[in-house]
């Protein structure tokens, strides 16, 4: 059986990014950016005043003015302030020529029966309130390297430099089938001996939530032909094939002896609880290498190992630069025992405990209950997997373990 950290490398290994693409800013969210982006031009253009207020002489100092005109934003002004002149101004207007800081409107006082003049009534430095061209970029700057996760900021940035399209890593598809003469839809009847098939219900909110584009195969039956069939369908039609069920040791168990004929299967146990009969394989399918997994048919298993090492594989394709899981130190609420076999992956759920780590505060995760590989209740509102160390006895209360995020905190 295979470690985790073993299985996952190797995965990585054999990943890919996928062939960049270009899209809109509309499109962009959440994408990972395939080149660097420079600025065109600088920002702002052209000083420009931080405050609503009056343009001024900072050398003149606080006594009475003449408004010589009026600077707004969207247009450059055609009049020069001079020694003894000030000009209104506006949040992000142009400076006047002439004028060398801004005194904000509060620091002034229109005069009595004479609109055309205002008394300033503090000194201020040059260049005050004034954001000198290329404050904010420099012409030619960097404003976003490659490889950057595009977020409202970034998608903002974009358009501040004058970007509409922008080259991106494209959306995985991942196609998703399930196995079994037991499983039927959602929403039909069951008959004797079967149940519903949640595994790519599960699975296709998990490859979405993910950045990943889902395929639906449905479901095969245990029959070769069937299962053959779909296995290449979905090679052909996406970037990344998941079968959940099929993969243990029974005799209609046919997902890896399928893998092993299209391809080559890299590996077919991992040392892990829940999901210990995993297999990973790649198949070359339309002039490149496809990654095909699969997965437990239990619930738990089939996520649980899909967000350990399918989620990776599936930001890898994305063009993450780093697609591992986020690794925090969290405390136990609970005491938890060890397996002697394998390291187990406890799905919990993390909080805030400003008591924690002796009143250094932390955050504290408490177990999701009853552990079972086929009780997918175990997985609600979970947001991470504690990695609890194979061995004897059991955790105390307060423990520190490490625990990989797979929901918002």
């Amino acid at each position: 059986m295979l470690p985790v950290a073993d299985a996952l490398a190797l995965i990585l290994a054999q990943a890919a990014p996928l062939p960049p693409v270009t899209v809109t800013l509309a499109a962009a969210q959440g994408r990972i950016l395939a080149a660097d982006i420079l600025a065109q031009d600088a920002l702002p253009p052209f000083p420009a005043s931080v405050k609503d207020g009056y343009a001024v002489v900072a050398a003149d100092g606080p006594g009475d003015y003449p408004v010589v005109g009026a600077a707004t934003a969207g247009r450059l002004p055609t009049f020069t302030v001079m020694p003894g002149t000030v000009a209104y101004i506006t949040t992000g207007a142009p400076l006047p020529a002439g004028a060398d800081a801004v005194v904000m409107v509060e620091e002034t006082e229109p005069l009595a029966g004479d609109p055309q003049r205002v008394r300033i009534r503090a000194r201020v430095q040059s260049r005050a309130d004034v954001r000198p061209i290329g404050y904010d970029v420099a012409a030619g700057a960097m404003v976003l390297p490659a490889g950057t996760r595009l977020g409202p900021a970034e998608i903002g940035i974009l358009a501040t430099v004058g970007e509409v399209e922008v080259p991106v890593y494209p959306q995985p598809k991942v196609a998703l089938l399930s196995t079994g003469d037991e499983l039927v839809d959602p929403g039909q009847p069951l008959r004797p001996g079967q149940i519903r098939d949640s595994n790519r219900a599960t699975l296709r909110a998990v490859v979405a939530a993910a950045g990943g584009e889902p395929v639906d195969l449905g479901i095969a039956r245990d029959d070769q032909a069937d299962l053959d069939a779909r296995i290449r369908a979905g090679l052909s039609a996406a970037d990344m094939l998941v079968t959940s069920g099929g993969v243990s040791m029974g005799e209609l168990d046919y997902v890896k002896t399928l893998l092993e004929t299209a391809g080559v299967v890299h590996f077919g146990r991992l040392r892990m609880k829940p999901g210990k009969p995993l297999t990973f394989a790649t198949v070359a399918a339309g002039g490149r290498v496809r990654l095909a997994f699969g997965l437990p048919g239990n619930p738990v298993s089939s996520l649980v190992t899909f967000y350990l090492l399918g989620v990776p594989a599936l930001r890898k394709l994305a063009g993450w630069p780093d697609p591992h899981l986020k690794r925090i130190r969290v405390f136990l609420a609970q005491p938890l025992p060890l397996d002697s076999y394998r390291p187990e992956y406890h799905r919990a759920i993390l909080a805030w405990d400003a008591q924690a780590d002796d009143g250094r505060g932390g955050l504290v995760a408490h177990s999701t209950g009853n552990q079972a590989s086929s009780r997918l209740l175990s997985m609600r509102s979970a947001n991470a997997l504690l990695e609890l160390p194979q061995g004897e006895g059991i955790l105390p209360v307060g423990a520190a373990v490490s625990a990989l995020l797979i929901g918002e905190l």
